[in-house]
């Protein structure tokens, strides 16, 4: 089996939002939870670490993510925020999470360096499952957390690789439901981010935002989540799928863009009582091959999984049960014509190469 790279997981928020230890299976954290409210508000979890290991699932891009309270934060949700200082101390934690995590179980480690990537990755040729590491690389989602354009350096001080500028808009940009520019502070931040060297995630950006930091970023820029604005025209929120001109424009800056398998991102009108048998794996299929179609080449789709944020098993395609099973999308791809190198680029060596690129030696 190819490795895997995951470039979007909500590790942190499921921790401290619902108690979630990733260091066991999903199965047991199902389980675990049977009868409770956590399902019913965040799905049942596809995320651990004998799942991880089981599907060769070898780095992972972990988020630092929040909600704010003014943007679709829902009534139940305790560990949102209502402004800047509440950001910064919510994603403080979630970086305190992590390194208790990577400091309590070696099987976990925090990248933060090129050296420190190919580290984790040397491990995988280990036959000893127990041997093998599974990389963390800090993901800002929401760039709320950072107060002031020049706290940016004390993030990446701390940790953090990859900022994304919005999830619903915030000072910095406009975002999912909330149209918009870069801010003028937002345009201060892209550059403070360019100066620094952090990489820039787009997911969740609107188009203006998209495209205008597109256009003022010098350096490596990603979008790390989000489908194909073109296979799904009828989705309530088409701002937060990829329009052809923003594939282009991300393809041509070498960015790589995470296709996310959740169900409403793929089939138009799906609906839970529809059941997760009504989309499969060939419609993932779809989304990167629509994107390799359009830009040319293998080189700027991979995996952005989303895995638990905010949906479950219950709402992913009908092959997958966990993480492990993005592995059956290899086949899947292969029916396309599409060969083992071509597979191997789109589960891990794409989102490798920006890291190899992005990443402080």
């Amino acid at each position: 089996m190819p490795l895997i790279v995951d470039a979007h997981e909500d590790l942190a928020y499921n921790a401290l939002t619902f108690g979630r230890d990733v260091t066991r299976s999903a199965a047991e954290t199902r389980q675990a939870e049977a009868g409770g409210e956590t399902p019913q508000r965040n799905g049942n979890s596809m995320l651990g670490l004998p799942d991880y290991l089981r599907g060769q699932v070898a780095v992972i891009f972990s988020t630092l993510f929040a909600a704010p309270y003014s943007q679709r934060a829902p009534a139940w949700e305790a560990r949102g925020y209502a402004n800047a200082d509440e950001a910064h101390r919510l994603y403080h934690e979630q970086l305190d999470y992590y390194q208790r995590l990577t400091d309590e179980h070696e099987q976990f480690v925090r990248i933060g360096t090129r050296a420190d990537l190919e580290r984790v990755l040397v491990t995988w040729d280990e036959p000893d499952e127990s041997q093998r590491r599974v990389g963390l690389v800090p993901l800002m989602e929401g760039a709320d957390a950072i107060r002031e354009p020049a706290e940016a350096a004390w993030w990446q001080e701390r940790g953090v690789r990859l900022v994304g500028l919005a999830w619903s808009g915030t000072r910095y940009a406009g975002g999912t439901g909330a149209p918009g520019p870069l801010t003028p502070e937002g345009r201060r931040l892209v550059s403070e981010l360019a100066d620094l060297g952090l990489i820039l995630d787009l997911a969740h950006s609107s188009d203006e935002s998209f495209l205008e930091a597109l256009d003022r970023f010098e350096g490596t820029v990603v979008c790390t989540h989000a489908n194909v604005r073109a296979l799904l025209k009828e989705f309530s929120r088409p701002e937060r799928m990829l329009s052809d001109d923003m594939i282009r424009r991300l393809a041509e800056a070498g960015g790589v863009i995470g296709v996310v398998p959740y169900n409403r991102f793929l089939k138009a009108g799906w609906q839970p009582s529809d059941g997760k048998e009504a989309v499969t794996l060939e419609q993932v299929a779809a989304n990167i091959d629509y994107i390799c179609q359009l830009t040319g080449s293998v080189a700027h789709v991979a995996i952005g999984s989303d895995f638990d944020g905010g949906f479950g098993l219950e709402h992913t395609p009908a092959e997958l049960d966990t993480v492990a099973d993005l592995q059956k999308l290899g086949p899947v791809l292969a029916a396309r014509g599409y060969s083992a190198g071509d597979i191997e680029a789109i589960f891990s060596e794409n989102w490798l190469a920006v890291l190899r690129r992005g990443l402080p030696a």
